[in-house]
């Protein structure tokens, strides 16, 4: 465990750090996250945003400049919308979609790569489409996975295949915790249907951002540190990627290591990382 991101930042020139939960709670920007990353920065270390938002990068960096998050924390962003957009258009959920998620992540479907054919993707109801493309809940502030049972039943019987734009389970909004287009989309699975994946810790992302990063500067394996508080998305995707990994515990997994956020149970976290099978090779209590 290590007190502040300078205790190792020498080791590092590039940063893969996650949003929810690191940077922000989705309403604020956490001021000890900025400033650390503020510091990486102007020691010539090189910070790659990495949120497995549907959003693309653009709707992302204004979601960032609207709850207070200075640019000057951060060079560029690279999210899971981004990744599966390249999916979408390539025809992977089919030409015609049945979006399930809310208005806001309309950009999804908005705001596409120049390259791209914009007349190339339908969005439709449920009864015509040939795929499904899920962004998150109608509702994330009211609604569980569990009411979207019988869509998902139908889609099986179908066999529409699901996209899967955002794999995080649940984030923190506030003090909400809410659900995220990935427990929809392990609901589809569970029940037999096919789910794809694009962002953490799926490889797509990753490849994404190694493309983003060498055109800015370029980076070894062994010079990126991947920062996040999701185990299985965060930690899992940067060991993937043969990347060293900081865990934040004071995020998601907040509750597992006892009632203090900021003096975790030491057996507790060694506990958690052995049932989890997943060992990252830092831990700090937030990022500072």
């Amino acid at each position: 465990m290590i007190n502040s991101l300078t205790d190792i930042s020498e080791n590092y020139d590039v940063l893969y750090c996650d949003l929810w939960g690191c940077l922000h709670d989705g309403v604020q920007p956490f001021a000890s996250a900025v400033t650390a990353l503020q510091k990486f920065r102007n020691g010539g270390g090189y910070v790659m945003l990495m949120t497995n938002s549907p959003k693309p990068a653009g709707s992302v960096w204004a979601q960032l400049d609207e709850i207070g998050v200075p640019r000057n924390a951060y060079d560029d962003v690279t999210s899971s919308g981004d990744a599966s957009q390249t999916a979408m258009l390539a025809g992977l959920a089919g030409m015609q979609v049945f979006h399930i998620g809310p208005e806001r992540d309309l950009s999804f479907f908005n705001e596409l790569p120049a390259s791209s054919d914009i007349n190339k993707i339908e969005r439709v109801a449920l009864e015509q489409a040939e795929g499904i493309v899920c962004t998150g809940l109608f509702d994330d502030g009211s609604q569980t996975p569990e009411d979207y049972r019988a869509t998902l039943l139908y889609a099986k019987q179908k066999g529409l295949t699901l996209l899967c734009t955002n794999p995080d389970l649940q984030v923190d909004r506030g003090h909400q915790r809410i659900y995220c287009a990935g427990a929809i989309a392990a609901l589809y699975t569970e029940m037999g249907g096919q789910s794809l994946y694009f962002g953490k810790p799926h490889p797509p992302i990753y490849e994404l951002a190694r493309n983003r990063i060498i055109t800015a500067r370029g980076a070894d394996n062994d010079r990126i540190l991947c920062v996040g508080d999701g185990i299985r998305t965060d930690i899992l995707g940067g060991l993937g990627d043969g990347l060293d990994t900081l865990f934040i515990t004071g995020g998601l997994a907040a509750g597992e290591f006892g009632d203090d956020p900021n003096n975790p149970n030491l057996d507790a976290l060694n506990s958690f990382f052995d049932r989890e099978k997943i060992t990252p090779t830092y831990t700090i209590t937030q990022l500072r």
